[in-house]
């Protein structure tokens, strides 16, 4: 096993302190409204949501920003994070990826054995962003460091819907197989496409996130 994989094994562990699981990302909404209501209705969300959204915009901006890590490129990285703050379509979904962003920098930053730049002069960096740093810090492969992020968002997703619909565990593992099988073939994509091609347009997901803003009973921050 390489360092680099074990390093990623650790960015992605649902143990990394960044309060992941306190977000569903509008989820919880529709749970509520009864649209996702079981393990087949659940895993065509997430999965909608992977393919046409996640690794078809996030995904892509964390593998220019790697490249940009790569090339000593800060300029270029406060760009690409600004843009992704920018396409933030709910105030909850602002929050969450500068929550995160800043508490895995303040990790990074805390780690005595983590050398390189978190220092970065980035006062609120986005998740993306600071996750990008330590993988690229860490020398992961652009396409695992890529896959490795989709999984953990394919993940954290699965362990929310368990809770909010329920479901059963077993349930949640048979989900992670079928998205599990999608994230190659994306990944390599994602580190392929050029920053101009990135879409972002899942309506349903947006007006998830922002109805659950005012939602009345809620489990999770998004």
């Amino acid at each position: 096993m390489s360092p680099a994989l074990v390093r990623l094994l650790h960015l992605v562990s649902p143990t990394l302190p960044v309060g992941a699981y306190t977000y569903s990302q509008g989820l919880e909404w529709v749970v509520e409204t009864g649209a996702v209501k079981n393990e087949a209705t659940a895993l065509a969300w997430i999965d909608d949501c992977l393919q046409s959204g996640i690794a078809r915009f996030e995904a892509v901006y964390l593998a220019h920003m790697l490249s940009a890590w790569e090339n000593g490129d800060m300029a270029g990285l406060a760009e690409l994070d600004a843009e992704f703050v920018a396409s933030r379509e709910s105030a909850e979904l602002r929050a969450e990826t500068l929550q995160m962003g800043f508490s895995l920098a303040r990790l990074l930053t805390d780690l005595a054995s983590f050398s390189a730049p978190t220092k970065m002069g980035f006062g609120q960096p986005s998740f993306p962003l600071a996750w990008s740093c330590a993988a690229a810090a860490w020398a992961i492969p652009a396409h695992d460091a890529i896959g490795g992020y989709l999984w953990a968002w394919a993940e954290n997703q699965v362990m929310a819907a368990v809770k909010a619909v329920p479901l059963g565990q077993t349930a949640g593992q048979r989900m992670l197989l079928a998205l599990g099988q999608r994230i190659p073939a994306l990944a390599e994509e994602a580190a392929a496409s050029p920053i101009e091609d990135t879409h972002n347009y899942l309506p349903a997901f947006a007006i998830a996130c922002s109805r659950h803003e005012t939602q009345y009973t809620r489990l999770f921050r998004s």
